[in-house]
């Protein structure tokens, strides 16, 4: 492969792993089959870490802030075993960044969210010791919405602790599209359900006050913000009408009150550009939450590197490096 030729460095914040200590203790204490982590483990530059800077080679200014794939850690095992997982998969990406700072800079950290007092722990260890960047989130933990008081308590530490919460969609394969299935077709439930999942978490979010209590916390994102970019006229408009729309529906509960526009309260969220190399959805993220709240990120090893950097190219440059370096508080190299 030849080199693209790039001006500027980039910063990959949102990318995924599976360390070998971490996938050897997921085997010994998953309590159900995982498809999809069986599929992760065979992507190319997942699990070696050796084959992994041999990809990133032909890009020369390239960094990766490294993230554990799903399932997460409440998804594949227990309560009582989930704590210990996730300190396992992050002392190994902590190893990882420690041994090749040039490609890795910096990690995010996984937690136990079925214990979530045990994830309050873990989060202020991986920081505070093992130097992690932030804390990577799912849209549900387990069928539970996020903003549940438990899991409210992350994004207060978090912004306590000045650190940005990466948010990852998450859904499966049931039940099916319609009622009377059991399984989704076609991997609908992916292909349209995560960006679906992405903005439903953070409606919930959103209307469960987050930006009135922590004005300043940074929630990062996947896939340019899911469906929320091409729903900005419905998030100006829609949420103007104050008749419910369901016959159980209260206004109360329907339209909580904030301390800002509903439209306004989610551009506070950040995107990234992994968009699997459509730049129509790079370029609906960047004119909906703006040049400085969008960072470039890949989704590797499920998404190409070459083929982001060639949808990207043009992009503001800030969305390259600077935005990471001032949001992740990244020394410049």
């Amino acid at each position: 492969m030849g080199r693209i030729s790039m001006s500027y460095s980039c910063i990959d914040v949102f990318n995924h792993c599976l360390p070998p200590p971490y996938v050897e203790a997921c085997r010994a204490v998953q309590t159900r089959d995982l498809i999809m982590f069986d599929r992760a483990v065979d992507r190319p530059g997942m699990c070696d870490r050796d084959e992994r800077i041999q990809i990133m080679a032909p890009f020369p200014g390239y960094r990766q802030i490294l993230s554990l794939s799903s399932p997460s850690p409440e998804v594949i095992t227990t309560p009582e075993k989930s704590p210990r997982l996730a300190r396992i998969g992050n002392e190994a990406m902590a190893q990882w960044c420690s041994d090749c700072p040039r490609h890795f800079p910096g990690f995010v950290a996984s937690l136990p969210l079925n214990r979530p007092e045990a994830a309050l722990e873990e989060a202020s260890y991986a920081i505070d010791q093992l130097g992690a960047l932030g804390v990577q989130l799912y849209t549900s933990v387990n069928g539970l919405p996020l903003d549940r008081p438990e899991f409210l308590a992350i994004f207060e530490l978090m912004a306590q602790l000045d650190q940005p919460v990466w948010l990852h969609p998450i859904r499966g394969a049931n039940p099916g599209d319609y009622p009377g299935e059991e399984v989704s077709k076609y991997d609908l439930w992916w292909a349209f359900g995560w960006p679906h999942e992405t903005s439903i978490c953070a409606g919930r979010l959103v209307f469960s006050g987050l930006f009135d209590k922590w004005p300043d916390l940074k929630v990062i994102t996947h896939h340019a913000g899911g469906a929320i970019p091409m729903m900005e006229g419905r998030l100006q408009h829609g949420f103007d009408a104050k008749a419910p729309r369901h016959s159980s529906d209260r206004n109360g509960e329907t339209m909580p009150k904030l301390s800002m526009e509903p439209v306004k309260a989610f551009g506070k969220f950040y995107a990234d550009t992994a968009t699997f190399g459509s730049r129509l959805a790079m370029k609906a993220g960047l004119a909906f939450f703006g040049p400085s709240q969008c960072l470039f990120a890949t989704d590797f090893p499920f998404a190409g590197i070459r083929e982001t950097l060639v949808s990207a190219q043009g992009l503001p440059q800030e969305i390259f490096i600077t935005n990471a370096e001032r949001i992740l508080r990244i020394p410049r190299t």
